[in-house]
């Protein structure tokens, strides 16, 4: 089985009428509410399997609470991490950082959680049920009290999207958007109403599927 080439995954974007195009533009609409909504003050934001960032550099760069959030997008792909410093350095974004490394390490966050802002983008698609859960009961981990977890998975059958909510709900957040069953890909956002566990260093929070090249993009699917 031929490894993925994640580089070349992120082609299509730049087509207007794919769904991982939607997909995107739902995750910016999310994270320019979650912006909006935030309290005042200095603001946190972690994205993991952040690619090339697109979905929160983009946003981001345009929003008026741009100057109040310090993020760190976490990619393994040493091509994606280099168009994300691009991207951020092209938009003035002097405190996010993208750090090259596995962003399924807890380590990688230690310092930055819990933040305001959790994207959990390109992951459910990728791993097991049983880590999907595990990565959402990290979430109370990562997320601060009132902060905003965005995800994505896809609605291939079995439809897991309802269990994913339910296990969101299950560990003290309630869903504030999520995109039609009408699509294939979907995204949801789920704000967090309980208070953040303390973070367990040195944990790895999920393993990636292997993945055969020739069933194309399902990545973030």
């Amino acid at each position: 089985m031929a490894e993925r080439d994640w580089y070349a995954w992120h082609a299509p974007y730049d087509d207007p009428d794919s769904g991982l195009s939607r997909r995107l533009s739902w995750v910016q609409d999310r994270v320019r509410a979650a912006l909006d909504e935030a309290p005042p003050g200095p603001l946190r934001a972690i994205s993991l399997c952040a690619g090339q960032g697109a979905d929160l550099i983009v946003p981001l760069s345009r929003h008026p609470r741009r100057g109040d959030v310090t993020a760190r997008l976490v990619e393994l792909d040493p091509r994606n991490a280099a168009v994300a410093r691009r991207l951020a350095a092209e938009a003035g974004l002097d405190r996010l950082e993208v750090v090259l490394g596995d962003a399924a390490l807890t380590s990688k966050y230690a310092d930055l959680v819990p933040s305001d802002l959790v994207l959990v983008c390109g992951v459910f698609g990728n791993i097991t049920d049983a880590d999907v859960q595990r990565v959402i009961g990290y979430c109370t981990q990562l997320c601060a009290a009132g902060g905003t977890v965005i995800w994505t998975r896809g609605r291939w059958q079995p439809d897991l999207v309802p269990q994913v909510c339910a296990w969101f709900e299950e560990r003290g957040f309630e869903l504030v958007w999520l995109s039609g069953p009408e699509y294939g890909q979907c995204c949801g956002a789920h704000r967090f109403t309980a208070r953040p566990v303390p973070l367990e260093r040195d944990a790895v929070m999920f393993r990636f599927n292997d993945h055969d090249v020739r069933r194309g993009p399902d990545r973030g699917a």
